[in-house]
């Protein structure tokens, strides 16, 4: 018997469905949607604070170079127990989790990563782990918005949107960058970007940057004052700079996905931690402005103050010589990378937009203090715009974002002045990173899959089918000593399929035999004992392998042979079959869901 808070939820359902339209509905859910991701966001961020405040305390500061080494091991040992004894299920990486969720899962998220996140990613990033905040924010949000569309039985369109809706809003509180956060849902989602979606995005963002400006005031993430004016001689260095953000873009991605791959081949999650919790805490060491998100070494950048970001140095080397702090800004650069997938390896939660960042601004403010150092050019370039737009060149690279990344250094540093570089930059190192790395951080390994959202909409449609409904299993076994008259009288007879798969007895597929095969012989009982299954059976067309052929791959097989059914193979083994009009029906149902 239903309680009383289900009865009056049940009463408010149909009071809704009487009173608001969907439209309506969809509008008002945005905004709530949107001011729950900015509350997440705010509580990630106190959190993340609260104890990097306590690591700061009297007692500890005192000593607190010392325990640089210990703090992101016991950091991410915490991680790893609250994963394992609290929540108990995977806590997915961010973004990646969410796309995967929106392609294979219908946009159902589980109820756990609407608080996992706000648990675990403060606890690795606020005990110095190399990463940031955005991720777990946008998953925190993502979550918040699927199971919102759960509880008020939304369709499956409406719950994507949603869900783009709660990023746009997770991002939009975060940076106080509301179109940005709404680009960042198009682009990173691959969200169709119509009227109908438009303004749904818009309520969320609105509402998520409104709750940072309640809780925040006017805090900004990130401090910059224009002091130079955009030159049009410095148009061929920053031609330049989108060429070096490529290719510290490439490098980042390589080293990522390498550090990732090396992590893997470690089954033991203490292993994974041992290993990756002190190589993390060794780099840390010595390299001390890599602990945490790192906003204040990007601060110190934006405003010129060079000094504070490189004299604390792994050895001790005065930072008056200009070649000394490029080969120490080049350093930071490197190790960052490299500190920031040791935590995600060692099983850290946290976003890759924080040292994105971080490296992009490193990189701009080094290359132009590389060509005003140098006497080749003789020209001076402005060390803090160069700094601000290498930024946007390692999101366009790294993220495949380039719109994203334009908008959002521009909003989040008011460098609007610096729109002409912005685009020049992002999109000359989106181009060039894109050929030599295809997928991004977020998309690679669901790409490889063929689990990955884009803007191709058939694809989309296809890639949303569940193959399982799709296979028919209720056919007629032969096997190849059976007789033709026992294929009349066992299969023929029996049966409404016009086609019979013929398997040996360890169910390993064989071939097929169809009505056609035995037309013209079949009412022949001379022939009943003297012909046998082996004698009239053919391979298929074709062979659909089920755990590596998407819905795509198999529409494309269907193409190439011609047939109307394809046999599917499971772990080598007869599993069943596909027609080609029970999938295209389930095609055409998909994509009026879809597009509803």
């Amino acid at each position: 018997m239903p309680n009383k808070s289900e009865v009056l939820f049940r009463k408010f359902l149909k009071w809704r469905y009487q009173h608001i339209s969907n439209k309506q509905f969809i509008h008002i859910a945005s905004a709530v949607i949107g001011l729950l991701a900015g509350l997440g966001a705010v509580v990630l961020k106190n959190f993340t604070h609260f104890i990097q405040e306590l690591l700061e305390g009297k007692f500890i500061k005192e000593i607190h170079h010392a325990f640089y080494f210990i703090f992101p091991v016991f950091g991410l040992l915490i991680v790893l127990l609250i994963k394992k004894y609290i929540i108990r299920k995977k806590v997915g990486h961010g973004i990646p989790s969410t796309l995967y969720a929106i392609s294979k899962l219908k946009g159902i998220l589980p109820k756990h990563q609407m608080w996992a996140s706000l648990i675990t990613a403060p606890l690795t990033v606020g005990f110095g782990g190399s990463v940031g905040l955005e991720g777990p924010t946008v998953a925190t949000g993502a979550a918040l918005g699927s199971n919102f569309a759960r509880l008020f039985h939304l369709n499956q369109t409406t719950r994507t949107l949603l869900i783009g809706g709660a990023a746009a809003g997770a991002m939009s509180s975060i940076f106080k960058a509301p179109i940005a956060a709404i680009i960042f849902a198009v682009e990173i989602f691959s969200l169709e970007l119509t009227l109908a979606s438009m303004i749904p995005l818009l309520l969320a963002s609105i509402t998520a940057v409104l709750t940072s400006y309640f809780f925040f005031g006017d805090e900004v993430l990130l401090h910059f004052i224009l002091q130079d004016k955009f030159e049009f001689s410095d148009v061929s260095f920053y031609i330049l700079l989108g060429v070096f953000s490529a290719a510290i873009s490439i490098y980042f991605s390589k080293v990522f996905f390498g550090v990732d791959s090396f992590f893997k081949k470690f089954s033991n999650i203490y292993k994974r931690l041992l290993i990756g919790g002190i190589l993390l805490g060794i780099i840390i060491y010595f390299v001390p402005p890599l602990f945490g998100e790192g906003f204040s070494t990007i601060n110190n950048v934006l405003k010129g103050n060079i000094t504070e970001v490189v004299r604390n140095n792994i050895f001790q080397s005065a930072v008056d010589n200009i070649f000394i702090i490029i080969a120490l800004l080049i350093g930071l650069i490197l190790f960052k990378i490299v500190a920031s997938s040791v935590t995600f390896g060692a099983g850290g939660v946290g976003g890759i937009f924080a040292p994105t960042l971080f490296t992009g601004s490193i990189t701009g403010y080094v290359f132009a203090l590389i060509i005003n150092t140098s006497n080749l050019f003789n020209h001076q370039l402005s060390l803090t715009n160069f700094a601000m737009v290498g930024m946007a060149g390692l999101m366009a690279g790294i993220l495949h974002a380039p719109l994203t990344a334009i908008f959002l250094i521009a909003e989040i540093t008011g460098g609007y002045e610096l729109f002409v570089p912005l685009m020049i930059v992002a999109s000359i190192s989106y181009i060039i990173t894109k050929k030599y790395i295809p997928h991004n951080i977020y998309h690679k390994q669901l790409a490889e899959k063929g689990q990955l959202l884009t803007h191709d909409k058939d694809k989309n449609v296809l890639m949303m089918l569940d193959l399982d409904k799709l296979i028919e299993t209720d056919f007629v076994l032969l096997n190849p000593e059976m007789t033709l008259g026992d294929v009349v009288t066992k299969a023929v007879a029996k049966s409404s399929r016009n086609h019979f798969p013929v398997i040996n007895e360890e169910n390993e597929f064989l071939g097929i035999l169809t009505i056609n095969d035995i037309r013209s012989i079949m009412f022949n009982q001379e022939l009943y004992e003297t012909i046998k299954v082996a004698d009239l059976m053919h391979d298929g067309s074709d062979i659909i392998y089920y755990e590596k052929d998407s819905a795509e791959a198999i529409l494309e097989k269907f193409k190439r042979c011609s047939a109307w059914n394809l046999v599917v193979l499971k772990d080598g083994k007869y599993f069943g079959f596909i027609s080609k009009s029970r999938l295209l029906t389930a095609y055409r149902r998909k994509l009026i869901d879809v597009t509803a």
